[in-house]
């Protein structure tokens, strides 16, 4: 863990002093000039006890100054001590904790960034500034613990182990933990949880959470989150290729577990109820079928056309339960489709609602925190595509529009009276490369967002 100190100049004894560099401030030196360094988003040139570090076209943006810090931090991974001339904003906090993450419990030699205090250099610093940079810091902890979740690997990560490691963080955060077992999930009915995990011969979880802010609250905001532990694609079979990454299939829950691990430090003051269904979609003896149908405790069946698109089916477990609850507004996260990845690529999520005042809230919140999402349409048209003959509707509506298919058919689970947002984040919650704040493997995607949501909460 990071820790943060403010000083109105340099102290003696750090062993290297990061500096912003903007592309219409270059240093007019040689060595500079020699590593091609123009201040561009990424770049970094080591001088005499220095780093400069490219922030692009504006020091107070707070985008470029985050990622400008992660990219100093992993640049000074063999210092223990460093200083910094950037802001002293919460986006550099972030920046700089997110930087020193890494991976390495299955490494056999390990090599963890060595990055330990910042003294951020900032002459009007006070309470204020302080506060910012450690919620900066906090937030990046809790950044952490989802990535962690997103890197271990699907064998190893199964719901049991995943709901365990919940349990033990709720009680750490000031949580209430409820764990359904396979025989509590039956009683409960929660049909989409055991019909996929039908293919397993490792017995599903259902992880109920609850915030409860120290002041009465006013407002509950549901949370529902994919748990999908590792995903083959049942008996629809996925690629060899198209397996690589399905690990991190539990990317929703993982960042939902990741925010609430914070928002009692961070004096969240909205009431939060999460709901994770986890298992892994295998393809055993008795998996279920293609043609099967589903019945759900509210009603509603379904006729499973591709097991693949088994996220949908255990969402819906989630949402059912969310509304029960009768919340102010309902957000769910997923690693839902390919399809939205194919919309807007690996680093955007797709933001669907049917409330616009709260896809605004939503949106703000992301553009807020530094997390790219983008307001896809509910086409209501395409609404008949999920139309079964034989059951109240089927889980996928064919290639075309897929994301807005999947979006429709967990619509279907929400009353129009509740405002609802879903968030597909199958794109950025995985990151083949370092890119920025994000390091190669699980990013942490959308535990920001929801951070600066829960504190920006207003009833729809």
């Amino acid at each position: 863990m990071i820790s943060f100190e403010l000083a109105r100049q340099v102290p003696d004894g750090v062993d290297l002093v990061v500096e912003p560099v903007t592309t219409g401030a270059v240093p007019d030196d040689p060595v500079v000039k020699a590593a091609g360094f123009e201040g561009k988003p990424g770049q970094t040139v080591f001088l005499d006890g220095r780093l400069l570090v490219g922030v692009g076209g504006d020091l107070d943006d707070a985008g470029a100054t985050r990622r400008a810090a992660a990219v100093a931090a992993r640049a000074a991974s063999r210092c223990e001590r460093i200083a910094t001339t950037m802001p002293a904003t919460q986006a550099v906090a972030e920046g700089f904790a997110l930087g020193t993450y890494r991976y390495t419990k299955y490494r056999s030699k390990q090599e963890p960034n060595r990055l330990r205090n910042i003294t951020v250099v900032a002459p009007g610093g006070g309470a204020r500034v302080r506060a910012a940079l450690d919620r900066g810091a906090r937030i990046a902890d809790a950044v952490a613990v989802a990535r962690d979740f997103v890197n271990e690997p699907g064998g190893e990560l199964t719901a049991p182990v995943f709901a365990d490691a919940v349990r033990a963080i709720a009680q750490q955060s000031g949580l209430k933990a409820r764990v359904l077992n396979e025989n509590a999930i039956a009683k409960a009915d929660l049909a989409g949880v055991l019909a996929v995990n039908r293919g397993s011969s490792i017995p599903p979880r259902f992880v109920e959470l609850t915030y409860e802010p120290e002041t009465a609250a006013r407002t509950t905001l549901a949370l529902v989150g994919k748990g999908i532990t590792f995903d083959a694609g049942g008996l629809s079979i996925k690629t060899a290729d198209g397996m690589i990454g399905m690990k991190g299939d539990m990317g929703g829950a993982a960042a939902i577990v990741g925010a609430l691990s914070a928002a009692r430090d961070l004096g969240v003051k909205t009431r939060v109820r999460a709901f994770l269904p986890m298992t892994d979609n295998m393809l055993g003896g008795d998996a279920q079928r293609v043609g099967d149908i589903i019945r759900y405790r509210n009603g509603t069946t379904v006729e499973v056309l591709n097991t693949d698109a088994e996220g949908r089916l255990i969402l819906a477990d989630g949402l059912i339960s969310a509304i029960e609850e009768k919340p102010a507004a309902v957000v769910d996260l997923a690693t839902l489709t390919g399809a939205c990845v194919v919309a807007l690529g690996p680093k955007v999520a797709g933001l669907f609602a049917n409330h616009d005042g709260f896809r605004t809230q939503v949106a703000d919140a992301a553009d807020a925190a530094g997390e790219p999402v983008w307001p896809m349409p509910v086409v209501d048209a395409y609404d008949r595509d999920l139309d079964s003959k034989i059951a109240d509707l089927k889980n996928v509506g064919g290639r075309a529009g897929g994301a807005i298919t999947a979006a429709l058919f967990l619509r279907r689970f929400v009353p129009a009276s509740t405002p609802w947002a879903h968030l597909d984040i199958a794109g950025p919650a995985f990151a083949d490369d370092e890119d920025g704040e994000n390091p190669a493997g699980g990013t942490g995607f959308g535990v920001r967002t929801l951070l600066e949501l829960l504190r920006t909460f207003k009833k729809p």
